[in-house]
């Protein structure tokens, strides 16, 4: 799914209008009614008191539908006008005269604190204040609303966006926004939904398609993209019946250290079960009856050293090679790493110590081959590009960085996001269940194992991580979060590749 922009989304608007000859109010009219719908099904009717504040401006034009709407159908609603200014759209003023005519109630104004209305606990509000148009911090007053409408512990649904937060900036105490509990967006989710400064404002996401013009929204280029089943269906590549595991290519995984072989069997596990041909481990001499005993399929190297890498040397030709998890950062392990990178010409996944090193050692990030995959957590990314003031913040230092070193990074978090360039690949699966130790060993092995398999360096970390999350999310619903471990994901991985061409369940009438 194509994220859009917010000025592009202003522009399918405008096309959408041109082309399907209907005016501004017609398109509100129709996104409107598509948000009701999804709200009286689930109210189903139940007669809860309802409280929408809607703003003047086209925002505030899709709360006094969705308000009229509810009243037509036998709700209990109250709107209220937020008049945070004398202008007022045009679609404001025209759903302002309809919501007039079916209502023995017109909507109060608020105008300032004296006019805030009481809110329950079992009230549901409908935030219709603002929408993706804000561009200025809010008044004192209307800052002070928000605040009241969040202390409130009201059931709270934003429409498209949640009041007081801006599209490319994250909300804090001097720009107070809507905490809501579920974000309905119009068409396409915006980034900062994904980023984990915004998540207690977005709440659950949903997506309502308003019904835009296909062939602008098709022929729009992006940079931000919502990888999700369909999208991650499409990059798979099938198997013949006459291949052989030459055909899936030769994957080295190296690593690990004393009291951390774990991490590299982990690793070796997953590029096995996601389909490499074959797989060589490299570990110091303490792994070999560890690894030998719990990952048979794989070949194995032993270091001359017992407990660290200190001379990576081998006699093969890996299709990729992924380095660092429990590797240290030992002297000696630095030194194996500089020579592994100048016997090395292809793409590369670099993960844990691995990353750790490169911060150390910041010249060898210029040795590392092009569109090498870098998979760092939170605390190895700061060290890597330093401390950011923000999510947005850290997404331009990430892009920088890539553009620099010509690097993929992929950063690991609740919606993993994969960098290329100016590119963004937002990750739409996993779960809470797989913030668990091994978790990411599991994901190295997994873009590994694509790598090797000719899949291209970024469509190789993109598909992983839809993969390796999917598998997470599959098992989770039978383990649940609390009982998942790196190695249940690791030993399913194929599940995941079924679930691609599973047929979806219809609903009885479908």
């Amino acid at each position: 799914m194509k994220i859009f922009d917010i000025a592009q989304l202003a522009e399918a608007d405008r096309v959408t209008i041109e082309k399907q000859e209907i005016s501004s109010a017609d398109l509100m009219e129709r996104a409107s009614t598509l948000v009701f719908n999804d709200i009286h099904s689930k109210l189903n009717g139940a007669q809860i008191p309802i409280k929408i504040f809607c703003g003047i401006g086209n925002n505030g034009g899709d709360g006094l539908v969705i308000g009229r709407l509810l009243l037509e159908h036998g709700y209990q609603v109250i709107v209220y006008v937020v008049n945070y200014s004398n202008k007022r759209s045009e679609d404001f003023l025209l759903n302002y005269d309809k919501i007039k005519a079916v209502s023995n109630n017109w909507p109060g104004a608020i105008k300032g604190e004296d006019d805030f209305p009481e809110i329950s606990k079992k009230d549901f509000i409908i935030d219709a204040m603002f929408g993706i148009g804000l561009n200025r911090p809010l008044e004192d007053w209307v800052g002070k609303l928000v605040q009241h409408i969040n202390r409130s512990k009201a059931f709270i649904a934003a429409i498209d966006m949640p009041s007081g937060m801006f599209a490319d900036k994250i909300p804090n105490e001097n720009r107070p926004a809507i905490k809501a509990n579920v974000t309905i967006t119009f068409q396409s989710p915006k980034l900062i939904f994904f980023l984990p400064q915004a998540a207690e404002y977005i709440g659950d996401m949903q997506v309502i398609d308003i019904g835009l013009d296909r062939e602008y929204l098709a022929k729009t280029p992006v940079n931000k993209q919502l990888m999700s089943k369909p999208e991650a269906r499409l990059l798979y590549k099938p198997r013949t019946n006459f291949a052989h595991k030459g055909n899936y290519g030769h994957a080295l995984i190296v690593g690990g250290s004393y009291g951390k072989i774990g991490s590299i069997s982990l690793s070796s596990k997953a590029a096995l079960r996601t389909g490499a041909g074959m797989v060589t481990i490299f570990s110091p001499k303490c792994g070999y009856q560890i690894l030998q005993s719990i990952v048979p399929e794989a070949m194995l190297i032993t270091d001359e050293n017992e407990k660290i890498l200190s001379n990576i040397q081998f006699e093969l030709s890996p299709d990729v090679i992924c380095f660092g998890m429990g590797a240290g950062t030992s002297k000696e392990t630095i030194a194996a790493f500089k020579v592994l990178l100048t016997n090395t010409k292809k793409p590369m996944v670099i993960d844990a110590d691995g990353i750790n090193i490169l911060s150390k050692e910041r010249e060898l990030l210029k040795e590392l081959p092009e569109n090498s995959v870098l998979t760092p957590h939170p605390g190895e990314l700061e060290r890597l590009i330093g401390k950011w003031k923000d999510d947005f913040d850290k997404l331009y230092k990430v892009k920088k960085f890539s553009k620099e070193y010509k690097l993929i990074v992929v950063i690991k978090g609740a919606h993993t996001i994969t960098v290329f360039n100016d590119d963004l690949y937002i990750n739409n699966t996993g779960n809470p269940g797989m913030a668990t130790a091994g978790s990411g060993d599991v994901l190295s092995g997994v873009i590994t194992s694509l790598i090797s398999q000719q899949y291209e360096p970024l469509i190789a970390a993109v598909f992983g991580v839809y993969l390796h999350g999917k598998t997470g999310d599959i098992l989770s619903e039978e383990k649940s979060y609390e009982g998942l471990i790196a190695g249940d994901i690791a030993d399913n991985m194929g599940r995941s590749f079924l679930d691609l061409f599973k047929k979806e369940i219809q609903s009885e009438g479908n």
